[in-house]
């Protein structure tokens, strides 16, 4: 190949962003197929001619498809610029560069503060009372007390008898009634 892997990476990226914002602007059935074909051809004839390896083809192809996994719109277009700044780090540090601009945004995310509580909380700080919902989501009614960072004045969240139980017996079924 006659460009270096960072390049061959850039160039497919670029050319992909452009089909997405092409594909964005025409009509729905138009936009689609536009963005479909027009990644085939080009993927196609970029490595017939030998500018891009079918490698970076395929790896280029699996990236944007998982970006439509993405469910906000807002977040995929900053995983989009995060993209271009790790594919640069990548490029001039390697591995080292990957994990020192990872590290970065780690950093930058544990100093934010979104009304007074921190982004990364219950992770950051670490609090281990308030993880019950962190990765899994557990049933309201086991959620006794509010989060340690949100509230110190009102910690109960609500009553005990929350848990939900079986109906009562009506009276027809204990035998009563006329």
């Amino acid at each position: 190949m006659p460009f270096p892997g960072f390049v061959e990476a850039l160039v497919m990226e670029v050319t992909f962003e452009i089909l997405r914002e092409a594909g964005v602007r025409l009509p729905r059935a138009v936009g689609q197929a536009v963005s479909i074909v027009g990644a085939l051809v080009i993927g196609q004839a970029a490595v017939e001619a030998g500018f891009v390896s079918s490698a970076m083809v395929i790896v280029v192809s699996i990236t944007a498809i998982a970006s439509f996994a993405t469910p906000s719109f807002a977040i995929a277009i900053s995983a989009r610029l995060i993209r271009f700044g790790l594919m640069f780090l990548a490029a001039m540090f390697g591995f080292y560069g990957i994990m020192m601009g990872i590290l970065v945004m780690t950093i930058h995310l544990c100093s934010l503060r979104s009304f007074g509580v921190p982004y990364m909380s219950p992770l950051a700080p670490f609090i281990p009372t308030n993880m019950g919902d962190t990765l899994f989501r557990l049933p309201t009614w086991m959620f006794r007390e509010r989060p340690r960072l949100i509230n110190q004045k009102n910690i109960v969240r609500q009553s005990g008898d929350q848990k939900p139980e079986p109906p009562a017996p009506s009276r027809q079924e204990k035998g009563g009634g006329s």
